[in-house]
């Protein structure tokens, strides 16, 4: 499978944003088709005041961001995993950072909102509060391309491995996480967890990050990591980006998930420890 991936700079700005997700996926198709577009986090909104986001947050189905990805898949006959949006919707006060999964004929496949929200404060002194606007999502998502079972993941998620331990029980081959990671926990975490996650749970880690700055609420300025990644199931890395806008082939090799699973057996190994007794010493002995 051919998977190209769309490494962008979103701001608080709808129509600059679509405008560059639409440019980069003519790219990405003008250089050769690809079987899976991948778009990164918040590629409609990046940034902006908690109410910017409320405001910015659009229906799915029915939405901008929505309508232009699923168009584009339809006409270019080209699945699109389209990062994050943020959505609306009309019974709740609260937004979802979403991803949507378009077939090639524009069809639906299936949405998953991200779970875990990034409420932390940097090395910087700098606080995130995503959920001052967001809500967690309570579901999964598992669906299948070109022969590929692909699960999903947004983000923040990736430092949770009991998620991808879930998704590893539903045999997926694939597992694609849209982000927008900070330049401080980039450098130190980004890597070493993808590849971390595509050797534990034995399968291609797909990451597509936004890069670049945006303006935050309070005026300041915060900055991305970019380096969008894939992994294959041995933790060897197949293709990188630096920390510019830019498109990222890879090809995926579903025999070497197969391959890799056959040298070292973990499903078969993998014991349910959840209700195995805990013996707790005492300190210092006897």
């Amino acid at each position: 499978m051919k998977i190209s991936m769309i490494q962008m700079s979103s701001q608080p700005d709808r129509a600059a944003n679509l405008a560059q997700a639409l440019r980069l996926m003519e790219k990405a198709c003008s250089q050769g088709k690809p079987d899976l577009l991948v778009l990164p986090e918040h590629f409609d909104w990046t940034g902006g005041t908690p109410e910017d986001k409320r405001q910015a947050a659009d229906l799915v189905p029915g939405g901008e961001a929505y309508e232009l990805v699923r168009n584009f898949a339809k006409d270019a006959c080209v699945a699109i995993h389209a990062g994050s949006l943020l959505e609306r919707r009309p019974d709740d006060a609260r937004i979802f950072n979403t991803t949507v999964v378009f077939d090639a004929s524009g069809a639906e496949i299936g949405c998953y909102s991200k779970i875990h929200l990034f409420d932390i404060t940097a090395p910087d002194g700098k606080r995130y509060a995503e959920s001052a606007t967001v809500a967690p999502g309570d579901g999964m998502l598992v669906y299948e391309i070109a022969g590929f079972r692909i699960g999903c993941a947004i983000c923040y998620d990736l430092r949770f491995s009991r998620l991808f331990d879930q998704l590893a029980s539903l045999d997926v081959d694939v597992v694609i996480l849209p982000a927008a990671f900070t330049q401080q926990t980039g450098r130190d975490h980004w890597e070493v967890l993808c590849r971390a996650r595509a050797i534990e749970f034995q399968c291609f880690f797909v990451a597509c990050g936004q890069c670049g700055s945006y303006e935050a609420a309070d005026g300041e300025r915060r900055f991305m990591f970019g380096h969008s990644l894939v992994v294959d199931p041995w933790g060897r890395i197949l293709a990188m980006a630096g920390d510019e806008i830019c498109v990222l082939e890879a090809m995926l090799d579903k025999s070497l998930v197969k391959h890799v699973r056959g040298m070292i057996p973990m499903r078969e190994h993998r014991r349910d420890i959840k209700d195995m007794p805990i013996l707790m010493a005492e300190m210092g002995g006897r």
